[in-house]
């Protein structure tokens, strides 16, 4: 109500008095800022409101603090923690919004605000510059270079797959998988789209990586699948955090996010881009039959390479083989050398033959009958003569006209001095032996010739003794 003002020509007083009529009292700051409140709450309950985000900044608390604008006015905006959490994209300044919420006022600072309870990007174009500024700027990190990308492993063991445990997505995998080369694989179920994708598939690739190394699940290989659809549903491999935990991951890793004409910026973040989660597979293990075939064909050529150089030195052999001359050919010279040495033997033997029946002949004709009986009577003159005078000279032959003969141990003595020194002697006589003493020792017995073995009937006699 109106309050009824005093004249102008009223005195004007230094202290405030009540007037007559007058029921408006006056408000406090408070009073006039919370009737205020309600009536902007009241009249703005709900708005949505379309601007450029500008000045954003969360503070420790984890509400969001922000300005929107166009060309002609800013309004400040608060987003509450909790509200904040579920924003499905980083927000940040030079964005285009579409904020839900309601207006209100901050008496603090006698200025209107918007409690966002929801924000969107105003149209794609706005997703798509926020997807290149978050591009740009991880790229700048360097989270996108080639040279930071690893080799994936040519067979490994096991194979981890991040996607949801129920789409088409793993079926595909698996399915692809036993066709080229049965492995064991390791699903992390994640949502893949929608509020707490992002976080739930930042933490499953931080999951694997983080197991430890020997760990009976920890994979070889980690593949980030998704199917196709629009960019809104890829959005949460767009998120910095996803993105962060596929760079860091120790594991390699092959982003498979929707279909070929799909990008993300998971797949510059991985160590390789698959086009579709089947193609993921087929990069992740090799055809085992083509392996079959490639060993078979290794083991062909290492055993062409092993056999290669006998074969050669064998070739090799029966080309010089082939260059030697034959054994014939050697031995032919050799051959007709010996025929014609035989035929020179032959006819040398038969010369010598001839030439020696000549001398035969010539020394015959040269013999003499006559001439040979009297060498030979002159020979046998000269043979009786020697028998005569070895009879006569024989010692045991004069034993007969009565001499003895005198041996001692060394022979026959002829000195007395000399048998002397011997104790016994023996005497030879005509008829037999007999043994003396010289001194006082008795004499040897004397020797006596065995008697004669009785002949066997039958045994003829035995030959005479020509030295008997």
């Amino acid at each position: 109500m109106a309050a009824d003002f005093p004249p102008d020509d009223a005195d004007d007083g230094l202290v405030a008095k009540a007037r007559p009529g007058d029921n408006a009292e006056p408000l406090s700051i408070s009073e006039i800022s919370n009737i205020l409140k309600r009536t902007v709450e009241d009249r703005f309950g709900f708005v949505r409101l379309r601007g450029e985000l500008s000045g954003v900044k969360r503070a420790a608390s984890g509400h969001l603090y922000a300005s929107l604008k166009d060309e002609k006015a800013v309004i400040d905006a608060v987003m509450w923690r909790g509200n904040t959490q579920r924003l499905p994209f980083q927000p940040e300044d030079g964005l285009e919004v579409v904020a839900s919420g309601k207006l209100t006022t901050y008496p603090g600072r006698s200025k209107y605000q918007i409690v966002i309870e929801r924000m969107e990007l105003a149209g794609e174009g706005a997703l798509l510059a926020l997807l290149e500024k978050t591009r740009a700027r991880l790229a700048a990190e360097g989270l996108f270079d080639e040279g930071r990308k690893r080799r994936l492993p040519f067979l490994p063991r096991t194979i981890g797959v991040v996607t949801s445990p129920t789409g088409a997505v793993i079926r595909d995998i698996l399915h692809r998988l036993a066709d080229r080369f049965p492995s064991r694989v390791v699903v992390w179920p994640v949502l893949v789209q929608g509020q707490g994708a992002a976080e739930q598939v930042a933490t499953a690739v931080r999951g694997f990586s983080a197991m430890p190394q020997g760990h009976a699940d920890r994979p070889d290989l980690v593949i980030v699948a998704r199917g196709g659809g629009s960019i809104e549903d890829l959005w949460s491999f767009n998120e910095e955090q996803v993105v962060r935990a596929i760079a860091e991951c120790s594991i390699p890793t092959i982003s498979a996010v929707g279909h070929e004409t799909d990008t993300t910026l998971a797949d510059f973040a991985a160590d390789r881009r698959a086009p579709t989660p089947t193609a993921a597979a087929e990069i992740a293990v090799p055809v085992r039959a083509e392996l079959a075939a490639t060993l078979t064909d290794f083991e062909a050529r290492t055993k062409r390479a092993i056999l290669r150089p006998v074969q050669l030195g064998r070739e090799r052999l029966e080309a010089r083989a082939d260059r030697l001359p034959q054994p014939d050919a050697l031995l032919q010279p050799q051959g007709q050398r010996l025929d014609d040495l035989a035929t020179r033997l032959g006819h040398g033997l038969r010369e010598r033959a001839a030439r020696a029946r000549e001398r035969l002949q010539s020394d015959r004709a040269r013999l003499n009958a006559p001439l040979l009986k009297s060498r030979l009577s002159q020979a046998q003159e000269r043979l009786a003569a020697t028998a005569r005078l070895m009879v006569s000279l024989d010692p045991d032959n004069v034993l007969k006209r009565g001499y003895v003969r005198v041996v001692g141990p060394d022979g026959t003595l002829t000195d007395r001095a000399e048998a002397a020194k011997h104790p016994a002697l023996t005497l030879k006589f005509r008829d037999g032996d007999l043994a003396v003493s010289t001194g006082d020792a008795p004499p040897p017995a004397p020797k006596r010739k065995p008697a004669p073995r009785p002949k066997a009937k039958g045994t003829p006699p035995a030959q005479d003794d020509l030295f008997g």
